[in-house]
């Protein structure tokens, strides 16, 4: 492995060894990082400015989404991009053993990524390189459904209420400007939420959705 895979430093492998991530999916993480700035040249998979941080910014971040429903089967990833938050929860469903991850992203080279690290990686997922509208209807119920940097909560709730309303939760990472969309989406939606502490940021918060009986 590359000392651009290893580049991880002692905060991000502590945060992800409390997250539950055992050496072997460090070595698969180490992997993907890997791929994501082998291919950064060509493609634009996560913001530059961001390179450096990428364990901290990135991989702990996506990783904290899957602890907080570490037990589910099925997942959904919408707009997946460079494979955050879904790429990282398939290598963590992959070291458990069972489940599968769907990832939808309409941009192809963005897909052929994703395509690329699912095969080398041996990731229990599919990508579907489709628009969201266009793919939902012919994926499986997802258990959860994420997202990460896609849209604001509002528009989310919008691609995802009918998979929520059948009994999916939603997990959406959100920056410091939570508060302003959950008040947006409330005004538009009926939903409970929670909010739960991120581990990167102390001012931004994960939003778990749910919709079903609402």
């Amino acid at each position: 492995m590359s000392p651009e895979g290893r580049g991880h430093g002692v905060e991000a492998r502590s945060q992800l060894a409390r997250l539950g991530v055992s050496r072997e999916t460090l070595s698969d993480l180490e992997r993907y990082v890997a791929f994501l700035r082998q291919w950064q040249s060509r493609i634009n998979l996560i913001s530059p400015n961001t390179l450096s941080e990428i364990w901290d910014r990135h991989i702990v971040d996506s990783a904290q989404v899957f602890a907080l429903r570490p037990k589910a089967e099925v997942w959904l990833d919408l707009g997946s991009g460079g494979g955050l938050p879904g790429i990282v929860i398939a290598i963590l469903v992959k070291n458990r053993g069972t489940g599968r991850v769907h990832l939808v992203e309409s941009n192809q080279k963005k897909a052929a990524f994703l395509r690329y690290v699912v095969q080398e990686l041996g990731l229990p997922a599919v990508v579907h390189a489709l628009r969201i509208e266009d793919c939902l209807p012919h994926v499986e119920q997802p258990e959860v459904v994420t997202a990460r940097a896609l849209a604001p909560l509002d528009r989310l709730l919008d691609y995802s209420n009918l998979l929520l309303k059948n009994g999916a939760v939603g997990l959406f990472p959100k920056g410091r400007d939570h508060q302003e969309e959950l008040t947006e989406a409330l005004r538009n939606w009926q939903f409970s939420y929670s909010l739960h502490p991120s581990v990167t940021d102390p001012k931004a918060r994960i939003i778990e959705v749910n919709l079903r009986g609402t």
